[in-house]
């Protein structure tokens, strides 16, 4: 297909699972009443951000996969016809959990999962303690609506992680995402911090060609538990076209489904005109699996 209409669900969450899942399965069938045919939620839509501390009460948030949330998805997939891309915690085997995305086609089917590759551990995004780095690799799956790719959150900083998944004909990375501002530093640091953000994701698709959807929550979340000042999301989920332009965005604290139609045809347009994956020189970046490139003593 040449045209297709993506839906970014984008939306707070509270501290009841049921409920969020709730509302992001209402969000999905709004979204594909108002013709998305490609529907992807924020990460780990189940719940509030957990990983602002290290507690083992928070495990009891994973379920397997494929689990109930991936069933419920499941079903809305195969009554709308749609592609959902789902952000979930996954409860592999017992302690060992991963953050995943499912990836269900219009039949309903389960294509496959993405286990989210880069863990971060920064202050209230203690990610580390919860997750087990992703063994899937970087994955392209054939929809009905185009073939995709999935990426999560802290990966999209990465062009290693893009560049792989485009390599595979993904016309379209998707970004589930939950990032924010720490409130006492939004002031000094927060519009560079979302512009890094906006900008390193806008450069992938430029790199390749490709059209890069990133789905963010938003609201200010202070984890009962924890405390503190909490994280503030910023929201502002988007759509980068095949030249790193912006095609729709979001707004900061408002729950909307973003609903944006793309032309695939595109992609094999700007791969011909500038054709990078033609022009790189793969027979020089054998260093690029290294850490570091220690300089001669």
């Amino acid at each position: 297909m040449s045209k297709v209409t993506l839906g970014l669900l984008q939306h707070a969450c509270s501290a009841n699972p049921a409920e969020n899942l709730k509302k992001s399965i209402a969000l999905a069938e709004k979204a594909a009443k108002q013709g998305a045919q490609i529907i992807c939620t924020q990460e780990l839509l189940c719940s509030q951000y957990f990983c602002q501390s290290e507690d083992h009460e928070h495990f009891k948030l994973a379920e397997p996969i494929p689990g109930p949330s991936t069933k419920a998805f499941q079903k809305i997939a195969k009554k709308h016809g749609v592609v959902i891309i789902a952000s979930l915690f996954e409860k592999r085997a017992s302690g060992l959990y991963h953050n995943t995305a499912v990836i269900i086609d219009a039949d309903g089917s389960l294509l496959g999962i993405y286990r989210k590759m880069h863990i971060p551990d920064d202050p209230l995004f203690y990610e580390k303690f919860y997750f087990t780095p992703g063994d899937t690799g970087f994955r392209a799956w054939d929809t009905k609506f185009g073939r995709i790719g999935v990426l999560i959150c802290w990966d999209q900083w990465y062009p290693e992680g893009a560049r792989l998944t485009a390599m595979q004909g993904a016309e379209i990375l998707f970004y589930p995402t939950a990032i924010g501002w720490h409130p006492k530093e939004k002031a000094e640091y927060g519009v560079n911090q979302h512009g890094a953000w906006e900008t390193i994701q806008r450069s992938h698709a430029v790199a390749n060609g490709c059209y890069v959807a990133s789905i963010n929550r938003i609201g200010h979340e202070v984890i009962k538990s924890v405390g503190g000042d909490g994280l503030e999301f910023w929201g502002q989920s988007f759509v980068a076209g095949t030249s790193g332009q912006i095609l729709a965005k979001a707004s900061v604290d408002k729950e909307e489904v973003l609903i944006v139609p793309v032309e695939l045809g595109k992609v094999d347009t700007t791969r011909t005109h500038w054709p990078f994956l033609r022009d790189r020189r793969i027979d020089a970046y054998g260093d690029l699996t290294k850490r570091f490139i220690d300089r001669p003593l």
